[in-house]
């Protein structure tokens, strides 16, 4: 049976119409934020590349703005490449973590466990930066010095590198992982674990042939949201990466398009600033076009089950 908006059946209620109206509104609402962000990032982004150059900007390497140069391609590469690994390593260790939750531990344990998962989860970000400095760059800066030791060709960064930033993504996207994972995990009907194990499959088999594959959309739904905190982190990163444009090698200090936007948005004036919110305007591009294509994979999903 079809239902109007508000509803045709002569009981409803003044309160369920006035219910229905505001949800309308708030979705209404929602629909117009998103248009006008879209819209603010596109008047706001613009004007650079009609006065630098659509290539100038994003295939050039060169990051002069006292020199009128404005090449993003290494702050581009950097972002692409330190998502791309972090997601890499955290969904490994997020999916193992989320299995031994929903099916290993007992539940004394997974109390404890959710526990510190949940407060990983509300930590700030800049804490976790401070941690990177503390914990994460001297470790990069000994075994630097242990790779590079004599190299004149290569520029010593304390420690501060791609690598630090990767690391520091890994744990700031673990407990988003983690839980929504477990939260597919558990969703899986218990009739098909018993249906398994009456087969004769292990309890292992049973977790990676039925329990997994089973529960695979809510899983890609958890690296879908992971990939967006990755990607839209800045504070973390620009305190461990160093905040330097360079090519995205493992032991350089490098840039992130978000980084790039906070370390000089505050004393950037004229062509400078327009350029800023044209990166602004490219990280919000990539960040739409990475969520399209992965709800479109999906979706797909979805529909093959």
């Amino acid at each position: 049976m079809k239902y109007s908006i508000v509803g045709s059946n002569k009981t409803t209620t003044r309160e369920e119409k006035a219910a229905a109206y505001i949800f309308i509104a708030c979705a209404a609402l929602s629909i117009i934020a998103v248009v006008s962000i879209t819209a603010y990032m596109i008047i706001s982004g613009t004007p650079a590349i009609f006065k630098v150059g659509l290539v100038d900007i994003l295939f050039s390497t060169t990051w002069q703005p006292t020199a009128g140069k404005f090449g993003i391609l290494y702050i581009i590469l950097t972002s692409i490449i330190g998502t791309l690994f972090a997601v890499l390593l955290a969904v490994p260790i997020g999916l193992l973590t989320a299995v031994a939750l929903s099916e290993l531990v007992n539940e004394k344990l997974k109390k404890v466990l959710k526990s510190a998962i949940e407060m990983l989860a509300g930590i700030p970000s800049v804490v976790y930066g401070l941690l990177g400095i503390l914990i994460i760059n001297p470790a990069m800066y000994a075994l630097e010095k242990s790779i590079y030791a004599g190299n004149p060709h290569h520029q010593m960064t304390g420690g501060a590198n791609l690598i630090a930033a990767i690391l520091v993504l890994v744990i700031m996207i673990l407990p988003t992982l983690v839980n929504v994972s477990e939260t597919a995990l558990e969703t899986v009907p218990q009739h098909l674990r018993l249906s398994s194990l009456a087969l004769g499959a292990t309890k292992i088999q049973t977790i990676f042939k039925v329990v997994i594959p089973a529960a695979k959309n809510g899983i890609f739904s958890a690296i879908v949201l992971g990939v967006g905190r990755a990607i839209g982190e800045a504070m973390a990163i620009l305190l461990v990466a160093g905040n330097a444009v360079k090519a995205p090698w493992p032991f350089n200090s490098v840039r992130f398009l978000t980084t790039a936007i906070v370390s000089e948005m505050g004393y950037s004036q004229g062509l400078h600033r327009q350029v800023l919110f044209t990166i602004g305007l490219v990280l919000f591009v990539f960040i739409m076009v990475i969520n399209i294509i992965l709800s479109r994979i999906l979706k797909k999903g979805e529909e093959d089950d």
